[in-house]
């Protein structure tokens, strides 16, 4: 069975822009959108003629198949998952598929949940890209059946495509896409195309190879810091060790008497050695006597903030959601039950550290980076030597990670190597290289929040309602997206998994402060406020469930009637896990538990149980995470599972590690040393089971973070009685 859809590209030319499914769309304040040209890094056979039905995909006269991603590849399965979508459509051989990064070219490449932004972010890759990846797909496949079709003279209903061969079957005929390739590209593309039954699945569903893996293991993966270009410099920067201090003296002499520097500039914000290599930069850099100024620098630490914090959670803030009376509800309250959190700064603290490539050209601006934010990188580079955006033009390479870290509001380490290239005057590419102490202590960071939560119960135990108020930072304010996120103050992302709360609460208020006289610069960070609010409601859910002498399963199903696919994975997490099943006993001295949480945020839904074993000098040892997934249609099976994996360790070192602290306004944290991944004895034994669902893909990249450190915090509750309020998890509480 095959499904027609109509095809939008029929007028345009075969590189005019595929529209698909919109979605949720964010009408963003940018600049005039620029126009690129097709990728540079064609391969070698572009030369020869190749078809190109849609900006998404090249058949080359050699039979190679080349998806272009709009989206950056920094570890998730984006290139796979999008190769998996066209190649289904398309029916080509898989080995025959490879990716290719796109330009900055948001008339072409936008971002279809973000407007007319070019970008990757909120685990909308797949979801985005769904409808226009499978038309393009198809797209090529009915052009190839008909130049086929008309090579052989056939009708089309008799011409058969599969791994990557087209077949006539009565008259024996056979050709490769790439012997097509040049006839296929003078058809003209249909005025609509047929698009697979779901049970037809080849590759969608299935396993296929990551396309990325090998050229990862074998070194030939191209990163930012990969990057050789004729006469680069190398650029190390000195930051100011409190944010928005300044440089007011600098002594540069040792520093320009290193071998290999050539210049030592000031730029807002810093001082930037150059040199022909990295080594020397950073020596040069090491080498510096700067004097900072610091009379406009932020001087307070993370005690004095929560401090200020905890003061303003005793007043009303501004109304985010509000149903009911609460007032009423808790003035008639057989019994009130209240809890406060307190949640740190978080670095991003991907693998590789900020980095990236800018030249000027003679009309223009070049950037090789691990390109994120396409559409708003490219603005502000051009805003910062005043040209037309098209006129700078940007190479999307792998990034080895990010969690939000490059896909930053403000251009942060963009804009400092473009500052270095203008002050320096320099024509040759610069290259930009953080080291992990930058990274750590001079960057952007997941907001410090403090919560305050409070439920009146009935004299049954019964939640009668539920206050919940945030005060933190805003991402989204001063950003080109704060027109259509931030919505009468309030910030979309402070209070999202609390202000949509999804269970069944008769009167419900969630209020939120935002002061802006905190100048640590903050910025999303892999779930964003997730990563916050899912912990602080599902424990604070948890202890009226015990407050109750409820189940925290049955509790949660009760208030989820009206909610079938958190319900549903909340059920297959605990079937899985043998929820109400009795624990074995641990050692002498360790206590162990058994906690559940589950979470939608990206339109994904998430639920997990954790075991975990509390020793008797109170340290943590999470054994177990099971984990059910509903996050559509699963395009990789294998890469929603690795995901929801990598999200388990990712959540797990904040919750056991994770702080960034301040003293006078400095970072006290430098690298791993101070901020701790999990190491792998660490690692819980994780089980991944993925709901079977029709719908749409969805988010996979963040929505297993969430419920991971709520399920770890419940079962702590039940091994020792102990609620904890305050992240990352001390020992010292959690004492026997």
């Amino acid at each position: 069975m095959k499904h027609a859809v109509h095809n939008p590209v029929q007028n345009l030319s075969r590189r005019g822009f595929l529209q698909g499914a919109t979605g949720l769309t964010l009408g963003l304040a940018l600049p005039p959108l620029a126009t690129a040209a097709k990728p540079a890094s064609a391969s070698p056979a572009a030369s020869a003629p190749s078809f190109e039905p849609t900006p998404f995909l090249r058949i080359g006269a050699d039979n190679t198949v080349t998806v272009i991603s709009k989206h950056l590849e920094m570890g998730q399965g984006t290139y796979t998952g999008l190769a998996t979508i066209v190649a289904e459509e398309l029916d080509a051989d898989w080995a025959q598929v490879k990716v290719e990064g796109a330009p900055a070219d948001a008339k072409r490449y936008n971002n279809l949940f973000f407007g007319a932004a070019q970008g990757t972010g909120g685990s909308t890759a797949m979801a985005n890209s769904w409808g226009q990846m499978r038309q393009t797909g198809a797209t090529a496949r009915a052009m190839l059946v008909s130049a086929a079709a008309k090579r052989w003279q056939v009708p089309e209903g008799e011409v058969a495509v599969a791994g990557g061969i087209v077949s006539h079957a009565a008259s024996g005929r056979k050709a490769s896409f790439g012997e097509l390739a040049e006839a296929a590209a003078l058809e003209t593309v249909p005025a609509s195309v047929k698009l697979k039954d779901p049970k037809d699945f080849r590759l969608i569903g299935k396993h296929a190879p990551r396309k990325d893996s090998v050229a990862k293991t074998n070194g030939t993966a191209q990163f930012t810091q990969d990057v050789h270009l004729p006469g680069m410099l190398v650029a190390v920067v000195a930051h100011p060790p409190r944010f928005g201090g300044q440089a007011k003296s600098v002594d540069a002499s040792k520093a320009r008497a290193v071998k290999g520097v050539v210049d030592v500039v000031t730029i807002p914000g810093g001082v930037a050695v150059l040199a022909r290599d990295t080594w020397s930069a950073k020596k040069g850099r090491d080498a510096l006597v700067v004097e900072w100024a610091d009379s406009a620098a932020f001087k307070l630490g993370s005690a004095e903030i929560f401090e200020r914090y905890r003061a303003l959670a005793q007043q009303p803030g501004l109304v985010a959601r509000k149903e009911g009376n609460v007032d009423a509800a808790f003035a008639g309250a057989a019994r009130v039950v209240s809890a406060s959190y307190d949640f740190p700064y978080l670095a991003h603290a991907a693998m590789e550290p900020m980095n990236c490539v800018v030249q000027r050209t003679a009309d223009g601006l070049e950037v090789w980076n691990g390109e994120q934010f396409q559409t708003v990188d490219q603005a502000t580079l051009a805003a910062m030597f005043g040209l037309p955006p098209e006129k700078v033009t940007i190479h999307m390479l792998y990034a080895g990670g990010s969690f939000g870290r490059r896909a930053c509001t403000q251009s942060d380490y963009l804009k400092e190597a473009a500052s270095i290239v203008k002050a320096s005057g320099t024509r040759a590419p610069v290259k930009l290289v953080w080291m992990r102490e930058d990274d750590m202590k001079a960057g952007y960071y997941r907001p410090l929040f403090h919560h305050r939560l409070e439920a009146a119960l009935d004299a049954d135990g019964a939640i009668r309602a539920w206050r919940h108020r945030l005060v933190g930072q805003s991402i989204i304010t001063g950003s080109a997206f704060e027109s259509v996120m931030v919505k009468d103050g309030i910030d979309a992302v402070s209070v999202e998994g609390a202000a949509n709360l999804p269970y069944a609460l008769p009167n419900l208020q969630v209020e939120l402060h935002t002061p802006t006289d905190i100048g640590v610069p903050v910025l999303w960070w892999r779930s964003v406020g997730s990563t916050h609010t899912a912990y602080s409601t599902e424990t604070f859910l948890d202890r009226l469930a015990a407050e109750s002498r409820q189940d925290p399963v049955a509790l949660r199903l009760k208030l989820l009637d009206k909610h079938p696919r958190h319900s549903a994975v909340l059920r297959l997490a605990a079937e899985k896990a043998g929820w109400g099943t009795p624990l074995a006993a641990g050692k002498p001295g360790e206590r162990r538990g058994r906690g559940v949480a589950v979470h939608e945020s990206f339109r994904s839904y998430v639920a997990q149980v954790a075991e975990v074993t509390v020793a008797a000098d109170g340290s943590v040892k999470v054994d177990r995470i099971v984990s059910a997934v509903d996050c559509g249609m699963a395009i990789n099976p294998d890469n929603v599972r690795a995901q929801v994996e990598g999200s388990v360790g990712f959540a797990l070192s904040a919750a056991l590690h994770g702080e960034i602290t301040l003293k006078d306004g400095v970072v006290e944290q430098g690298n791993f040393g101070e901020y701790a991944p999990i190491r792998i004895n660490e690692m819980p034994k994780v089980e991944v089971y993925i709901v079977p669902s029709a719908e749409n893909p969805t988010g996979i990249g963040e929505p297993g973070v969430p419920p991971v450190a709520p399920a770890v915090a419940n079962a702590i509750a039940a091994a020792t009685g102990q609620w904890v309020t305050r992240l990352p998890f001390r020992a010292e509480q959690l004492k026997a």
